[in-house]
């Protein structure tokens, strides 16, 4: 059983793995993708840039059309053509504040609340540092030479579109995830909805098969009464059958809501360790520390002593049948709880979670389905936690139950 659990850790991180090195992947064609679009960019506005150029220097010669042509086609990547003391001179390509501005190219025809807002987005770009070595150290700006030797420098920005797409893959990996965590609950609540549906009908046909038996048992009980067999054992066969009983009556309410009382932990504890007294090693001694301060709990009172004897029973195993059984009651806050510490073999610290799982098993025999039982009643009947608080490898092993008090 332990390899199963092993086997799902591992299925577990490999999936994990695998998720992890195919967003990643995703992720590196995508800026991939990006760098090469943003370079022919780049290079359009290199283009872009020499038009201009040219268009300065221009004689009656130049072919003129040709020239506009190559700079009309640049209607997505904004630009801004500025002097070098950072004054824009025009502008292309973006999406100003004043609308009514928007046919316009040049700078000084903006209002003032646009030629604020592009005179910002200059600064943003060339930062604290001078406008020369901003150009030096930002590839969005290209210099350009003018009739009589004037310089100037073009600075364009990210199209929309390229924006777009650097962004879009992270977005996309966040809707992934999403949807890979939807999918994932979806799948745990279908998975934990049919183990409920086998848990009650297993339990139900449990307690229906052990029903004929037990009322069978219960007429020989006294039928061997009237053959003259000893009362005492008699007695005792009585209480086994009556347990028997109880135990049915047990695997009948797991399904249902059952019905809870005000109970005091410290009686329900001691009821159930008194029948198990009698019935686990003489090798084993059991000590029970019950607070003084028992606060009432709302509680059923079979399904905790079936917790308790289930627990009491694994710490027996534990132990192999010999060893120190400690059950100690208190209280804290808002909380009651029970800690059971024996001096057996020990939990792992990485299976401290795994031993509540369906199929967990250290036994030789056994399906492995106790301790996941006592999980279900403490936390989702009772609305309580139970967990391991310490164990040592060799040195034994503590749980720790909690309940809501009243």
């Amino acid at each position: 059983m332990k390899l199963k659990g092993f086997d799902r850790r591992t299925g577990k991180m490999l999936l994990i793995a695998g998720s992890a090195i195919a967003m990643f992947l995703f992720l590196m064609v995508s800026n991939n993708l990006v760098k090469e679009l943003a370079n022919q960019e780049r290079d359009r506005m290199r283009i872009w840039a020499q038009a201009t150029e040219r268009l300065a220097k221009a004689d009656v010669d130049s072919d003129f059309e040709f020239l506009l042509g190559i700079i009309s086609q640049n209607n997505s990547i904004p630009v801004l053509i500025c002097d070098k003391t950072g004054n824009i001179t025009e502008f292309r390509n973006f999406s100003l504040p004043d609308k009514g501005d928007q046919d316009k190219s040049l700078f000084i025809e903006l209002s003032s609340r646009n030629r604020e807002y592009l005179q910002k987005r200059l600064q943003k770009a060339i930062g604290t540092a001078p406008l020369s070595e901003a150009i030096k150290n930002n590839r969005h700006f290209i210099e350009i030479e003018l009739l009589g030797g004037e310089n100037q420098y073009i600075f364009y920005e990210d199209s929309r579109l390229l924006r777009s797409l650097s962004i879009y893959p992270y977005i996309q990996m966040a809707v992934m995830i999403i949807l890979a965590v939807i999918i994932y609950f979806a799948v745990v609540y279908t998975k934990r909805a049919e183990q409920n549906r086998v848990w009650v009908g297993l339990s139900k046909e449990t307690a229906h098969q052990l029903g004929t038996p037990i009322s069978s048992l219960m007429a020989w009980t006294e039928y061997l009464r009237t053959t003259g067999i000893e009362e005492e054992i008699a007695g005792e066969i009585d209480k086994d059958v009556k347990r028997l009983s109880v135990i049915a009556d047990r695997f009948s309410k797991i399904g249902s809501q059952p019905e809870m009382q005000l109970e005091y932990l410290n009686e329900v504890i001691a009821r159930s360790l008194d029948y198990m007294k009698s019935r686990v090693s003489g090798r084993v001694a059991i000590t029970m520390h019950l607070s003084d301060d028992d606060h009432g709990v709302q509680l059923s009172r079979p399904l905790i002593e079936w917790v308790m004897e289930n627990l009491t029973k694994n710490a027996v195993d534990a132990m192999q049948g010999e060893g120190k059984l400690d059950i100690t009651t208190g209280s804290d806050k808002n909380i009651v709880w029970v800690e059971v510490k024996d001096t057996g073999k020990g939990i792992a610290r990485k299976n401290f979670k795994t031993v509540f799982n369906p199929g967990y098993t250290t036994k030789k025999r056994g399906w492995g389905l106790g301790l996941t039982l006592v999980k279900r009643i403490v936390e989702e009947y009772h609305g309580g936690k139970i967990f391991v608080k310490e164990s040592e490898i060799g040195r034994g092993t503590t749980f720790r139950l909690e309940f809501p008090s009243i």
